[in-house]
């Protein structure tokens, strides 16, 4: 436990905030699932539509820090070489 009173102060918030960047990480990864899903299944019109779905999240949550913007490019980078050689 703290023994400060700011540190203590941040103990619910940094809870708080964790709790929110997991929720928007866990966002992300059944994104990217379902998409290798549609892949693996070879509906391109499906993956196509995941593809865009998850890009979308991956940047989302790019913008509000939770991952840094060039994991995020590399994220969505692998993807669309896995739609382009699905293709």
């Amino acid at each position: 436990m703290a023994n400060i009173k700011s540190a203590q102060k941040r103990i619910p918030v940094t809870a708080k905030k964790t709790a929110v960047n997991k929720m928007r990480k866990s966002q992300v990864k059944t994104a990217i699932r379902r998409f290798d899903e549609a892949i693996l299944a070879g509906d391109l019109e499906k993956a196509n539509e995941t593809f865009r779905y998850a890009q979308k999240k991956i940047y989302q949550i790019a913008a509000k820090g939770t991952i840094h913007k060039k994991a995020a490019d590399r994220k969505v980078s692998k993807l669309a070489k896995r739609l382009n050689a699905a293709k």
